[in-house]
Order: structure tokens, then C-alpha cells, then sequence
């Protein structure tokens, strides 16, 4: 039997159609008729939709099959018209089918032109991408019924099937030469202008000369043992991206809370020592100097999430939606070693469960396109070395984050160790060493950076001063006038700027 809209089609193994509402699924008969007609009357007409829409995006099997027809005439350098869709469909035992040759004829006698072929084409194609989400909406619900999956791996599935309902079905049009060559050179002058830089850079000097910025698609892990500042460097090349090149930052925190991290990037960006911030002792240049930095943190495009235990999942659902709501350009995620996997995971060991979370971190990244971050804890093996200077092998609990990674780094600090010089006899004071033992599209190496403990900060500058404040006692009243005050002018200075915008 021949389905039409009378003849409410099965998607899947559920009816798509809300018998209490008697609806039908979305469909566009008398568009694919003229579409049909378009290309048995025109000998253009196929080639000109061709690349538009498939014969699975049409609705009535009469019309798929006729269409599968003339895409296998076309294939094969033949002509589709008339004729020759006829004989295809005779040869293919199908003319039946559809109707006969008198159906063809009729059909092809029911338009006059094929001027809006392609227009209709597009209607065509978004009436089944609403038949898939609707296929794919059932399948979302049967799931959500089984409350034996867990809630993450549910969620996973659905942004997943939503996905690939639409993912190739819209066509990307043929560019011009001169339209790509315009875009390559305005690429050299962006590039030329971040000093050769083609990726999102660090703010470390070294580090972007090395890696040319951390590029698109690329997992960088940076691991280190408990205590040598993971954190803090992380939230160093945050500011740099974020304050210095107007990148948009996400960061998800599964060890600290915002309000630390926020704290520790006041005090860096203050030279206020961290424990003064936290406690509030503060002078009044001090609080001062903490409103003013607030002005600037708080134009800079950081995003902090802070949910404890994050599932890998949940992450990608994250990242998905920041991807989408706020053009995220770089993910940073502390650490590794503290993620989840669902409860189907739970029978896995554990270093199963962080190959799987270092891999779809990895997949995560090519599918956003952007560089993801992804701090990791080492071994206690590092310990016993001599000097205890990390390598791959410290990469704690699986080997599939040096495989997975297209960038390893270590961050190191003798001075944690109690050694006082480097190899070549300087100072370790204040200072920590960066080593890239893994570069998959580059070079490796080492190099230093200062560190300064007290307020967290890490910097090309390994003479970096910290900010002394001449008196600590609180003053409470004072800094609420301060406050107040800020504030203030603050208001008005937006008040000015916008009175002195032109009409």
C-alpha cells in the first residue's frame, strides 16, 4: 500500500503523530509534486537541487522512488527527464509503484516552469529535519522512561541524537576563490598581529613561541604534583587570555569554589598577598586597589563552574551550551583526576575510567574546535627521582592521557623540593620551569617563569614585587564610604559617556 497523507507514516518504532490530536507529521505533498515535476520537465532542474536534498527527505514513497531514480540517471552521466526517469523506474521494477507512466505524464503536465525548484527544495529538506526531531524526540522520551540509565548518560543521548538528526543535512554552498583568498589574507594579518601566533595565546612568552598558541582542537594536559601551582597557573593564563586579548574563558573547578578562584585572581591581579584578600585585612589603598581590580576582572569574558564531582558528560552538555550562549574560545578544567564517568562506568577500574574521560575531553575538543586545558596530578614515583623532575611515565593512573593529549607539560619548582640552585648553579627562588615533554605538532622544551607564592601568580617576570599593605587593621566604615564612593563614580562616568553619545 502507497503512503499518503492519508496514511499516516511509522518513524522508528513509535508513531510520531499525537493520536489525541490526530496530527500528522510534518509534510509538504504538493511542494515535492512540483519538485518532482521540476525535474522531469527541466533538464537542469535535478542537477540545480542535487546538492540541496536527498530522496530520503521526501515523504511519499512514490516521490522517494522516482527521485532515487533520477539520482542514480544522474550519477551515471545520464539525462534526467521524462524518458529516461520512466525507463530508469522500468528497469528498476518500480514503475508500478509509483503509479505507472500515466502518472509520470500527468505529473510532469501538472507545472509549467521550474523556476522555484530550488526554493521548494528547501522546504522539502526542513519538513523532514522536523520529522527527524520528532524521531528523535520519541526515542528521548522512551529512554527517559527507563530509570534504570543514569541522568548524565541520558542527557548525553539526547544532545547526541539532536545532533546527528541535523548533523550534513544542510548543504554547504561552493565558495569562490576570491572570497577564500580574502579570508586567507585577512588570516596573516590577524596572525601577523599576534606576533605569529596562530592560536590562543597563553601570555607566557616562551610557551607561545613554542606552541604558537594553544591551538584548535588540541587537549593540553598540565600536570604536576600536589603544591607546585597548577591553580595558579592556570588562572595566570586565564587573565592573560581573557584581560590582554579579549578571549572568552571557561573554567570548570572541581577542586575549588568560585569564590577562591576569584580570590586568588584579585590578589594576583592586586599584588595584595592571597591570605590578606581572604581574611579582609586590608588598608585602604589596599581596598582601593581590590575596587579597581574588580573594575577590570569584571569586564573580562571568565565564566566559572564550580559543580563538584562533574561527569565528563556533564561537561560536554556544559561546554556544549557555553559553545552556543557565550563563543567560548578556550575551556580549562581543574583537574583530571577529579571527573566522573556515569554509573555504567562504576564496574570500570580506574584507569579505564580516566582513559575514558582523557578521550572524550580529546573528542570534546575537536568537535567544539577550540583549545580545552586540562589539569592532571602525577604519581608519587616523581618523588624518588633525583631532583624529582617529572616525565610521561608520572602521568598519574593512565597512559591514555599522554596518548590522548596533543600537548604534555609539566610544571616544576625546586625550590618545593628544597633545592636552592638550578643545574647551572642559579637561584631556584621564586621561580618554576615549565617542561613541554610532549608537542604533537611541534617542538619540545624547557623553559623558566617566575612564581610568586604569595599571591599565586605566575609571570614571564621572575622579579615580580609583591604589594605590601602599610596597615592591615580592618576599618570597616571607611571602606564602605570607599565603596560607596567607587560606586559612584563609577554611575556618573557611565552617566557622562552616555550623555555625550550623538542622537
Amino acid at each position: 500500500m502507497s503512503l499518503t497523507e492519508n496514511n499516516p507514516r511509522m518513524i522508528g518504532n513509535a508513531s510520531v503523530i499525537p493520536l489525541e490530536k490526530g496530527r500528522f507529521p510534518p509534510q509538504a505533498i504538493e511542494i515535492e509534486k512540483a519538485v518532482i515535476s521540476g525535474i522531469l520537465i527541466d533538464r537542469t532542474g535535478f542537477e540545480r537541487i542535487n546538492d540541496i536534498i536527498e530522496s530520503e527527505m521526501f515523504y511519499k514513497e512514490e516521490h522517494k522512488m522516482i527521485f532515487e531514480a533520477a539520482t542514480l540517471l544522474f550519477r551515471n552521466n545520464g539525462v534526467v527527464d521524462l524518458k529516461t526517469v520512466t525507463e530508469q523506474l522500468v528497469k528498476d521494477g518500480n514503475i508500478d509503484r509509483v503509479g505507472g507512466g500515466s502518472f509520470l505524464i500527468k505529473m510532469s503536465q501538472s507545472i509549467t516552469s521550474a523556476a522555484h525548484i530550488e526554493y521548494h527544495a528547501r522546504i522539502i529538506q526542513e519538513k523532514f529535519m522536523l520529522r527527524s526531531l520528532i524521531e528523535v524526540s520519541s526515542r528521548i522520551i522512551e529512554k527517559s522512561y527507563d530509570e534504570t540509565h543514569d541522568v548524565f548518560e541520558t542527557i548525553q543521548f539526547a544532545e547526541t541524537q539532536i545532533y546527528n538528526a541535523t548533523k550534513n543535512k544542510i548543504r554547504t554552498q561552493p565558495v569562490p576563490v576570491n572570497d577564500l583568498i580574502e579570508k586567507l589574507t585577512d588570516k596573516i594579518e590577524q596572525i601577523k598581529e599576534k606576533g605569529g601566533l596562530t592560536g590562543v595565546r597563553s601570555g607566557f612568552h616562551e610557551l607561545d613561541r613554542i606552541t604558537s598558541g594553544f591551538q584548535s582542537s588540541d587537549l593540553i594536559v598540565l600536570a604536576a604534583r600536589p603544591g607546585m601551582g597548577k591553580t595558579a597557573l592556570m588562572l595566570s593564563m586565564a587573565r592573560n587570555m581573557a584581560i590582554d586579548d579579549n578571549y572568552t574563558v571557561a573554567i570548570f573547578s572541581l577542586e575549588m569554589s568560585a569564590m577562591q578562584l576569584i580570590t586568588r585572581m584579585v590578589s594576583a591581579e592586586t599584588g595584595i598577598p592571597f591570605t590578606k584578600v581572604r581574611d579582609g585585612e586590608l588598608d585602604l589603598t589596599g581596598f582601593r586597589e581590590v575596587l579597581n581590580t574588580s573594575d577590570t576582572l569584571g569586564k573580562a569574558s571568565i565564566f566559572i563552574d564550580e559543580t563538584p564531582q562533574l561527569s565528563v558528560y556533564e561537561l560536554r552538555s556544559k561546554a556544549r551550551r557555553m559553545k552556543t550562549a557565550h563563543k567560548i574560545d578556550i575551556i580549562l578544567v581543574d583537574y583530571l583526576q577529579l571527573m566522573t564517568v556515569s554509573d555504567r562506568g562504576r564496574n570500570q577500574n580506574r584507569e579505564q575510567t580516566i582513559s575514558q574521560i582523557s578521550s572524550t575531553i580529546k573528542a570534546l575538543a575537536k568537535e567544539l574546535d577550540i583549545p580545552i586545558i586540562a589539569l592532571s596530578q602525577l604519581n608519587r614515583a616523581v618523588e624518588k627521582r633525583e631532583k624529582s623532575r617529572p616525565q610521561l611515565s608520572d602521568l598519574r593512573e593512565s597512559g591514555a592521557i599522554e596518548q590522548d593529549a596533543d600537548i604534555v607539560a609539566f610544571l616544576y619548582r625546586p625550590e618545593y623540593y628544597k633545592f636552592d640552585t638550578w643545574d647551572d648553579g642559579s637561584p631556584t627562588d621564586n621561580e618554576a620551569e615549565i617542561i613541554i615533554s610532549k608537542h604533537r605538532n611541534g617542538a619540545i622544551g624547557s623553559f623558566r617563569i617566575g612564581f610568586n607564592g604569595k599571591i599565586s601568580k605566575f609571570s614571564d617576570d621572575r622579579t615580580q614585587i609583591e604589594y605590601k599593605p602599610v596597615d592591615t587593621q580592618k576599618i570597616p566604615s571607611k571602606m564602605n564610604d570607599i565603596k560607596e564612593s567607587h560606586q559612584n563614580d563609577q554611575n556618573n562616568s557611565k552617566k557622562d559617556q552616555k550623555e555625550g553619545e550623538p542622537f
